[in-house]
């Protein structure tokens, strides 16, 4: 699984118009199935979602998780994030998983996430979404499982 970490001070997805999804602090997290991913993939990035130290201690040091926080979640599926650009100006997303396997898993993080953790919201998988978010930093991570 790809996903795009990002650490935001307020985030928010919309659909048709209405909001879906809202957290303040947090995290807003673009996620990305791959052909070959399962459900124990899935669970290791929630894990690492929900362990990852990026927001300030009282030092300024980044040593504080989402967790530490009790920031939110904002989770979004994202299948452009394995777009391949290297065989010309238009993005391949081959490297994406299926709809029916991408959906599966995305629930799955989900599910694993709101049972781990007190604040989650959610995208809507396939649909045409707005993102709205402010990035506090900016801090934006990547990550492959």
């Amino acid at each position: 699984m790809i996903a795009l970490v990002q650490r935001v001070s307020q985030a928010s997805v919309d659909v048709a118009g209405a909001t879906i999804g809202r957290i303040d602090a947090g995290l807003l997290v673009f996620v990305c199935a791959e052909p070959n991913d399962t459900e124990l993939v899935a669970d290791k990035l929630v894990a690492k979602l929900l362990k990852l130290r990026i927001f300030a201690d009282d030092a300024g040091k980044m040593n504080r998780s989402v967790a530490d926080v009790q920031g939110g979640l904002l989770i979004v599926s994202q299948f452009t994030l394995a777009a391949d650009t290297s065989g010309g100006n238009r993005p391949s997303f081959t490297g994406a998983a299926g709809p029916e396997l991408g959906e599966r898993l995305y629930e799955r993080v989900l599910a694993t996430a709101r049972a781990q953790h007190p604040r989650v919201a959610a995208g809507e998988f396939g649909a045409d979404m707005q993102v709205h978010l402010v990035n506090d930093g900016p801090v934006t991570i990547p990550i492959r499982i």
